[in-house]
């Protein structure tokens, strides 16, 4: 089926990427999330998210069979 276009998939910016973080009021969120608010898709997301790891801005744990939570490097979570 025709896509309209070039064919290829949109890509967006690390600063897009990284402005849904700065805008979350959660500390932490799962690529799906971070998906769901960026006009790529959910792998596409993740290879952002695993670079931008691997760079060291953001940091990331796995927290169940196959899921994972990322996060900007240096938040710290405030405990009241």
């Amino acid at each position: 089926m025709p896509t309209g276009g070039s064919g290829r998939s949109p890509s967006i910016s690390d600063e897009q990427l990284l402005e849904v973080f700065r805008r979350s009021e959660d500390p932490v969120l799962t690529a799906s999330e971070v998906a769901e608010e960026l006009p790529i898709k959910r792998r596409a997301t993740y290879n952002y998210l695993r670079r931008l790891r691997e760079d060291g801005v953001l940091r990331s744990k796995k927290v169940g069979g196959r899921a994972s939570v990322w996060w900007l490097s240096g938040h710290v979570a405030r405990c009241d």
